[in-house]
């Protein structure tokens, strides 16, 4: 029996969520929620699932799973839920802005042995996944230094920046799990960098768009990210480890990959532009990993504690841009 699948919110997310699931052998979207009339209707049409309300969910006996694409305000409160209802979760990050909620969450989580995965999806990038393979394989050796970049094509809505709890704990905190996924020690020091360099509007909201940070391992490994919420090019999505006998790296990906010789030089189509057309991939593989974990009764691949603990790397970094100084994790 496939795993039946209900997903709460039908925003952006929730629909590239909802093709995921589509796409993934033994998942079967079976319901959604959707406060939209039109967008719950137009999710109904594609896919064939039924319009139901949360409540209404949580006592379906043929729903095994939510995943959770609703505002991050409420995800604490629907993991819990849920997982009291009996059913496995899926929850996009962050589980939530407050590091003591999502403490308690987890704790409770624990408690009734529920089932949960946090999704960072950037693990499960068939290149991002080829690079992590070659590093466990030992073919650059013991890990040294990583550069994580991590540029939008342009800023979200200001109404979104307003509500997205910052910069940190909305864009680099991807950035936060891969270098803690990639480096393979907890990082004891964060230093941080921010600036508004593309909008004031952004400023004016309490955020920034521009930020640099250096991540450092008890033993002396380093990570840098680099973020940016404008990049005039496409959709910038870089990986490089250097490693103790060479390295490795992931590039950007382009709407095709050729390149063109004249004249004038070399030529290369543009980077896809944006993440629901650069991770399709990604989605579609979390999703199936989440339904294999379940069926096989593993751990999850990404789990809550990998939701805090790239939370609290967030709160960190803001606090070094406070203070102007390298913190410690938890500081």
């Amino acid at each position: 029996m496939p795993l039946r699948i209900a997903i709460l919110g039908a925003g952006r997310i929730g629909q590239v969520h909802a093709r995921a699931v589509a796409s993934v052998p033994g998942a079967e979207l079976v319901a959604m929620a959707e406060p939209f009339t039109e967008v719950a209707e137009q999710m109904r049409a594609q896919y064939g699932c039924d319009i139901r309300e949360i409540e209404e969910i949580a006592a379906s006996s043929d729903i095994d799973a939510v995943i959770i694409c609703t505002p991050t305000d409420t995800h604490a409160d629907l993991i819990e839920k849920f997982t009291e209802a009996g059913k496995a979760v899926f929850c996009e990050k962050p589980i939530d802005l407050d590091l003591e909620r999502v403490r308690n969450c987890l704790a409770k989580v624990e408690a009734a042995g529920g089932d949960l995965m946090v999704g960072f999806n950037r693990r499960f990038d068939p290149d991002f996944m080829a690079l992590k393979a070659a590093i466990d394989e030992g073919k650059i050796g013991d890990v040294e230094m990583i550069t994580l970049t991590s540029r939008d094509p342009a800023p979200p809505p200001n109404d979104y920046i307003a509500r997205s709890g910052g910069i940190f704990r909305d864009m680099t905190i991807h950035d936060f799990d891969v270098a803690r996924w990639l480096l393979g020690e907890e990082v004891t020091s964060v230093y941080a960098a921010a600036s508004v360099l593309t909008d004031p509007e952004i400023g004016n909201l309490g955020d920034f768009d521009s930020v640099n940070v250096i991540l450092t391992t008890a033993s002396g490994k380093q990570c840098t990210i680099n973020n940016a919420r404008r990049a005039s090019y496409g959709y910038d999505q870089r990986i490089e480890v250097h490693g103790s006998t060479g390295s490795v790296t992931a590039h950007n990906q382009h709407e095709a990959n050729i390149e063109i010789a004249d004249r004038f030089g070399y030529h290369r189509p543009p980077l896809l532009n944006f993440f629901m057309s650069r991770y399709v991939a990604a989605y579609a593989n979390e999703i199936a990993a989440f339904v294999q974990a379940l069926a096989e009764g593993t751990a999850m691949p990404t789990t809550g504690r990998d939701g805090l603990k790239a939370l609290e790397l967030a709160e960190t970094a803001l606090k070094s841009v406070q203070t102007g100084k390298a913190m410690q994790p938890g500081e």
